[in-house]
C-alpha cells in the first residue's frame, strides 16, 4: 500500500494506517525532538505529544503529500512550548563533567551543540531542519509556512552566528 493511500485511510479513522505513518516517521521525529531539549525523556514526551495531536486533526491535513511536513511542525510547535514552560538549562558542573570524560571529538560536538543552543528559535530551527533533517530550502518553507528567501536569510544568518560562537570559543 502506498504512502498516500495510508494517508487517505487515516484522514477516515483507521488506526492501523496512522499506526504504520508514525512508524516511518519516529525516529525522525525523536532526533529532532532530542535536538530541541537534550533530553531523550523530554525528546519522547514531545514525540508523545506531537503523535496525538496529529491523530486527532489528522482530518485537518489539507494534501496528502505534505504529511511529514506537517507532522514536523507539529514537533517543532511542541518542541517550542516545551521550551517555553520549562527553561531548562543544564548544571555547567553536569556539563564540565562530561566534556572531561568524553573525547576531543565529542567535545567539538558539543560546541556545536551549544553554539545551535544560543540560536533564536528561528534561526535554530532552520539549522536543524537543514543539516540535521537534511531539508530543502524549499522543504524548510513548506513546514515553516513562510517564503524561501526568508529560510535562506535565516540560514545565512544563522551559520555566521554559528561562526561567530565557535570562533570565541576557541579564542577562550
Amino acid at each position: 500500500m502506498s504512502d498516500q493511500q495510508m494517508i487517505n485511510k487515516a484522514r477516515r479513522g483507521n488506526q492501523k494506517a496512522f499506526q504504520e505513518l508514525i512508524q516511518q516517521e519516529k525516529n525522525k521525529l525523536y532526533r529532532m525532538a532530542y535536538m530541541y531539549v537534550k533530553n531523550e525523556n523530554d525528546a519522547l514526551d514531545i514525540v508523545q505529544e506531537t503523535i496525538y495531536k496529529a491523530y486527532i486533526s489528522i482530518k485537518k491535513l489539507k494534501k496528502n503529500q505534505y504529511f511529514s511536513t506537517w507532522l514536523t511542525r507539529i514537533l517543532i510547535n511542541n518542541a517550542l512550548d516545551f521550551i517555553k514552560k520549562n527553561k531548562r538549562v543544564i548544571p555547567i558542573e553536569a556539563m564540565e563533567e562530561f566534556r572531561t570524560t568524553e573525547i576531543y571529538e565529542v567535545e567539538d560536538h558539543i560546541d556545536l551543540v551549544d553554539a545551535i543552543n544560543q540560536l533564536h528559535d528561528q534561526y535554530k530551527t532552520v539549522i536543524i531542519l537543514r543539516y540535521y533533517q537534511d531539508f530543502t530550502v524549499k522543504q524548510i518553507a513548506e513546514t515553516l509556512n513562510c517564503p524561501e528567501g526568508t529560510v535562506k536569510t535565516h540560514l545565512h544568518r544563522a551559520v555566521k552566528q554559528l561562526k561567530m560562537y565557535l570562533k570565541e570559543e576557541s579564542i577562550q
